[in-house]
């Protein structure tokens, strides 16, 4: 018997038992949703006897938003995920997938993604996906893939996290950074096999993922993430400007074509710095963090959802995504925006 230990596309693409979908993906409609509770940069730096100034200085942070009383984050998460079906002019019954991009899902809890389907398309098959602050790019590349591969016609990812539920309020290097927040994208077929959505670009140096991780308290204390944040800030800067020239080479596009760059919101000056060493100038940079602290995977999506409302970002531009965090891991690509 003939064993087959490779795959041969030429042979797959012109079969007529099992044609291949000539289907590319692309980006339809976003949408984001915040805590009512602002938070102000004097706020967070009370507790830690800090100044507005200081806070802002090192992170770049005006304010974020946390939630409290009876706001869930699966109400944020399906608010955002309404503004962004809204806005993909694709209706709710269409979705056949739901991704939750999360990391804010504790142990036993039940999944996010189930939820968001069970309200918004029941009977869509769905998953959780835990990339920390990579999540969303992460998501947005596994909806490209099934969209292309015919396994899906319309994904709905939704980035969703609530952060301050994993910190720790008396540590300074976490209590000052972190919001919550939702933001959401709506994802389709394009005719042909030419996708909107570049090949993503990703990894990870788990070598180093002590510098974000869960503390592993000896009694029955509650864990609380940590953040090692001056290692953090040398790693990004040092590493995450050639992921995003990697992610623009394999799209085939010049950066100097790039119309917007949306890094994770992780703090200004890391924004700042990689483009800085991008060398962007008259590219609109997202600087949603100043409002919206770090939202780990929700950052992204809501920092675009925002670009998108100021008139910043339009139609048939192209924008470079990069996401980036604990693991420590990495994606990024290039997109057309909707």
């Amino acid at each position: 018997m003939e064993v087959v230990t490779t795959l041969q596309p030429a042979r797959l693409a012109n079969s007529t038992r099992y044609p291949m979908p000539e289907f590319g993906a692309r980006l339809l409609g976003f949408g984001a949703a915040q805590p009512s509770r602002v938070v102000s940069a004097g706020e967070l730096g009370t507790p830690f006897e800090r100044s507005a100034e200081w806070v802002e200085t090192r992170t770049g942070i005006q304010q974020l938003r946390r939630i409290e009383g009876d706001e869930r984050l699966l109400d944020l998460a399906l608010s955002a995920a309404d503004d962004a079906i809204a806005a993909s002019g694709v209706e709710a019954s269409e979705i056949d997938f739901v991704i939750a991009a999360t990391c804010s899902v504790r142990g036993g809890a039940q999944p996010l993604a189930p939820q968001l389907s069970a309200a918004l398309a029941p009977g869509a098959a769905t998953y959780d996906l835990n990339a920390a602050c990579s999540g969303f790019c992460y998501a947005l590349s596994a909806a490209e893939g099934m969209i292309r591969a015919g396994s899906a016609r319309y994904v709905l990812i939704v980035g969703a996290e609530q952060m301050s539920d994993l910190i720790d309020p008396a540590d300074l290097g976490t209590g000052i950074i972190f919001g919550d927040g939702a933001g959401a994208a709506v994802l389709g077929p394009v005719t042909g096999t030419q996708t909107e959505i570049g090949p993503v670009v990703w990894g990870s140096d788990g070598a180093q993922s002590e510098m974000i991780a869960f503390d592993e308290p000896e009694d029955d204390t509650r864990s609380y993430m940590r953040m090692q944040g001056r290692q953090v800030f040398r790693w990004a800067v040092e590493n995450i400007h050639r992921v995003a020239l990697q992610a623009c080479q394999r799209a085939g596009v010049d950066p100097v074509e790039i119309d917007i760059f949306v890094p994770h919101q992780a703090n200004l000056r890391i924004v700042d710095a990689i483009a800085g060493k991008l060398g962007f100038r008259d590219v609109v940079i997202a600087d949603d963090v100043v409002n919206s602290g770090n939202t780990s995977a929700a950052s992204i999506p809501i920092a675009l959802t925002r670009l998108i409302a100021d008139g910043r970002a339009r139609s048939g531009e192209l924008a470079l995504l990069i996401g980036f965090g604990a693991g420590l891991a990495y994606a990024g690509q290039v997109v057309r925006m909707p």
